[in-house]
């Protein structure tokens, strides 16, 4: 009898086993053929096409109006976007029953978010806030020293943030708790990471953001368009609609599209000057020789056929060719890992629920690849080597005092008077 209770025990025992190993197996998604329905079979896509050109329509005009009204409004802009996608993120992994355990663990995850913007922005915006500041002494001397222990302070409210998380941990909570703590953490460092290079972007003339983002764009819709006329290729199972037709035809799309709109977008003041304080209104400087127009004598036998006897280029269209490029070839793979990433998770789209906006956060993760890309290529390529006037004035009006500034303007004041002696 008692033989017969250890055998029905062990084989309980080993059925539960058996059970939590079926249960811990992961069970791959069943694949499509050729990665599902592509548009070009799809029987409702005239409907679909109408819905993505309307609501389309309506998010460029958006977009022209927040880039037409100036540098601020486009941060502000990103700082939305930001919040909604820090949002989206946060709630990812979270766990109902276990948040009504831990009051106030989700205020810590906007607490850390909160600080690293301070820090982020606060070192992006140092200067034109300095810039912007009335020359009032006890107003300016405030502002100075708010740059000044910016750092200290981002600190310390960092540490809070760590001494909260410590004190909050309850018992047979500690795996989620840390858990949310390092999920918290890498969404701060790639959201974060990200945005910054857009912000850097937008202060160095409207041109550098406007010119990346409108290539995602023409480079999504030209996708759209041809795999939707032409797309029998299945390109990633990732994105069962993407094709090869749409990629290559939308590649060539942006490449030729980058050389005309740099053209178009280079003639502007107001978007190729960079904005050096907080104001709003309108812009004027020395374009510089990236905007200044090039005149190329064409062959003979193209003027035997053609009108033109010369053009005119602007360098800058020389570098959008490279932009171009990688908004073809690279930008795309960062809407494919959104996509990944989405069905890893078995979460929607936050535009999923709106007509023709599915798919929001790849085209996000495309302009943020994009802007990333457009920073290095702007500070590598573009910006001239060395200490320029900016920079030295930069650290000056942080790092000094009123009074030491002052000694240093007659220091200098006097070393040139020298110079002009001898001379």
């Amino acid at each position: 009898m008692e033989k017969e209770n250890n055998i029905a025990l062990s084989s309980a025992g080993t059925s539960r086993v058996r059970q939590r190993k079926r249960s811990n197996e992961v069970i791959p998604e069943p694949s499509k053929p050729n990665g599902g329905t592509l548009l070009v079979d799809d029987r409702n896509k005239y409907k679909s096409m109408w819905i993505q050109t309307y609501s389309t329509v309506w998010m460029i005009g958006g977009f022209a109006l927040v880039v037409y009204m100036g540098h601020l409004y486009i941060t502000a802009m990103v700082v939305v976007i930001q919040i909604f996608m820090a949002k989206e993120l946060f709630n990812l992994l979270r766990k109902g029953h276990e948040d009504e355990h831990l009051p106030g663990f989700r205020l810590l995850n906007w607490h850390f978010f909160f600080t690293a913007m301070l820090f982020v922005y606060g070192r992006l915006l140092s200067q034109p806030l300095v810039n912007s500041v009335t020359p009032e002494k006890f107003l300016y001397q405030f502002v100075s020293s708010l740059i000044k222990y910016q750092m200290a302070i981002c600190y310390f409210l960092y540490i809070a943030g760590f001494m909260w998380f410590i004190l909050t941990l309850k018992k047979n909570m500690y795996k989620y708790q840390f858990r949310q703590y390092a999920w918290t953490h890498m969404i701060l460092i790639v959201v974060f990471t990200q945005s910054s290079f857009t912000v850097a972007n937008i202060f160095k003339g409207i041109f550098w953001f406007l010119l990346p983002a409108s290539l995602i764009v023409i480079n999504d819709i030209f996708a759209y368009v041809v795999g939707f006329f032409f797309g029998r290729t299945p390109l990633i199972k990732l994105s069962p609609k993407k094709t090869w037709e749409g990629f290559i035809g939308a590649s060539v799309t942006t490449m030729i599209s980058a050389f005309v709109l740099a053209n178009i977008l280079g003639q502007f003041q107001w978007l190729t000057c960079p904005r050096k304080d907080l104001s709003t209104g309108w812009l004027q400087c020395d374009p510089g020789p990236l905007f200044k127009r090039e005149y190329y004598t064409l062959p003979g036998w193209i003027s035997q056929w053609f009108p033109w006897k010369e053009i005119s280029i602007l360098p800058v269209q020389w570098h959008a060719l490279c932009l171009g490029l990688f908004a073809s070839i690279i930008a795309p793979f960062g809407g494919f890992f959104a996509s990944g990433f989405k069905r890893a998770f078995k979460i929607k789209d936050f535009g999923d629920s709106i007509p023709g906006h599915g798919g929001i956060t790849d085209r996000m993760d495309c302009q943020m690849v994009m802007a990333v890309f457009a920073y290095i290529y702007h500070q590598s390529f573009i910006v001239r080597e060395g200490i320029s006037v900016e920079m030295i004035l930069d650290q000056v009006l942080t790092k000094l005092t009123f009074e030491e500034q002052q000694t240093l303007l007659t220091k200098l004041g006097q070393i040139l008077q020298d110079r002009l002696g001898h001379s």
